[in-house]
């Protein structure tokens, strides 16, 4: 780092930037075996936590436009991974629900966290403290599992 208050490299936001771009090639090889892309991870990991959810509960979680998502789940429902149907006593919303293959590609994603913490070369307590740091700048979900570092990102080691 240079002295230097304008420098590139000393810009929080050109490292976020950065390593948010750098956070999906870390993931591609990981979850490529489980026939996801990082996007579609984010919401299988959401209806892990909790199915059905409407698409616009999903989009909110994930901090998403509604548009962006739905592709998203045309695929992961074409890939026999979720269920979309409308409530019976409001057609307007779109409920997106596990499928019996979409719960058991939870247990193949249980090592994902620990193989990604060894690709950055990270532990727990490492990627908590960072999850934690950057919560401030991702709005939304923030401090849920930290002991544990669920909800980390990467997660605690399987």
């Amino acid at each position: 780092m240079t002295d230097d208050p304008l420098a590139l490299e000393n810009q929080l936001c050109f490292a976020v930037v950065t390593a948010a771009r750098n956070v999906v090639s870390v993931y591609r090889p990981v979850l490529e075996p489980l026939g996801l892309t990082h996007p579609q991870y984010l919401v299988m990991l959401a209806l892990w936590e909790q199915s059905p959810r409407s698409l616009g509960e999903l989009a909110g979680e994930l901090a998403m436009e509604p548009a962006t998502l739905s592709p998203l789940i045309k695929r992961l429902e074409t890939q026999g991974r979720v269920r979309r149907s409308r409530r019976s006593d409001d057609e307007r919303v779109l409920d997106i629900s596990l499928t019996d293959e979409g719960r058991a590609l939870r247990d193949a994603a249980l090592d994902v966290p620990r193989q990604i913490m060894e690709r950055v070369g990270m532990d727990v307590a490492e990627v908590v403290r960072l999850r934690d740091a950057l919560a401030r700048f991702a709005g939304g979900r923030s401090g849920g599992g930290v002991e544990s570092g669920v909800g980390a990102g990467v997660g605690a080691p399987a």
